[in-house]
């Protein structure tokens, strides 16, 4: 066992689950250009997730009786008008992901802020409350942890620093970041497109759910935060939604995990003194040595 510490952020639970939901819809592909808009095929590959995998995963969730956190980009909630609010609806919990789900290691800073603030005057302007946020592809650049901060929001979830919560401090205040990995992404298992290419493989769901089992076997001997990352045009496919059902009951019948929302593990965080500050800042580099 890792003995590092024992704080009160995961409430006497071996493992903290959360679910998330990027509910990307069409954004990512068409950041990689707005040409494949006219692919008629690869639009309704990804508007699947909204229409179908979506209410899917809301039903499962429902009847399951477990609290989940949905990423949704600015441009996927202004073009599906109640898409946000139909969520909140169900007790869950909406938060910030990009407007236009461009990575922001992909942008200047002036694009960054805009595209961050463009997202939430969206769900500003819907009366939708939002407390994190998630960087496209996870490619978080270094003032995206600025921009979380000076805007009010208690948590990021785009870094990978640690298997727990862990507090960054930032000159606009301190935020809670609840880490990510790739081993508990389901883009990493499902994504398959022949172009733009986001991805070449699809894995069976009973791999996957060996691997997510796993995974969560590991963190509950070391009591970490599973934090789960699925998109509803991968996962709410039918195959997966079961696989995903058969994780959730697995986790139920150890009998020592709990499922929360990430504003509500952000804020047990914030207010536990164990959780660790971690340093954030980009490491010195020698052109000499790393050019380029």
């Amino acid at each position: 066992m890792d003995g590092r510490r024992s704080a009160d952020w995961h409430g006497g639970a071996a493992a903290v689950v959360t679910l998330t939901f990027d509910v990307d819809a069409e954004t990512p592909i068409l950041a990689h250009g707005g040409r494949f808009a006219r692919h008629a095929s690869t639009m309704s590959h990804q508007s699947y997730g909204p229409d179908v995998g979506l209410p899917r995963i809301l039903d499962l969730l429902e009847e399951t009786q477990v609290p989940a956190t949905f990423f949704v980009p600015g441009w996927v909630a202004e073009q599906r008008p109640g898409l946000a609010a139909s969520i909140v609806r169900r007790g869950h919990e909406v938060a910030h992901h990009s407007y236009a789900h461009r990575p922001p290691t992909a942008m200047s800073p002036q694009e960054e802020r805009a595209d961050f603030l463009r997202a939430l005057e969206v769900f500003a302007a819907q009366g939708i409350e939002i407390a994190g946020f998630r960087a496209a592809l996870w490619e978080a650049s270094w003032l995206t942890t600025e921009l979380v901060a000076e805007h009010g929001l208690r948590y990021d979830s785009s870094l990978m620093g640690d298997d727990r919560p862990y507090r960054i401090g930032t000159g606009k205040g301190e935020i809670v970041e609840l880490p990510v990995h790739w081993s508990l992404d389901d883009w990493e298992q499902y994504a398959y497109l022949p172009e733009p290419n986001i991805g070449s493989v699809i894995e069976s769901p009973r791999k996957v759910l060996e691997l997510w089992r796993a995974e969560l076997d590991g963190m509950r001997a070391y009591r970490c935060l599973f934090n789960l990352c699925a998109h509803p045009f991968l996962s709410g496919r039918p195959g997966r939604a079961l696989a995903l059902r058969h994780l959730i009951e697995y986790a139920r019948e150890c009998g020592d995990v709990t499922f929360a929302r990430c504003r509500d593990v952000a804020e047990t965080a914030r207010t536990d003194p164990k959780v660790p500050l971690r340093p954030h800042e980009p490491p010195r580099v020698d052109p000499g040595v790393h050019p380029g």
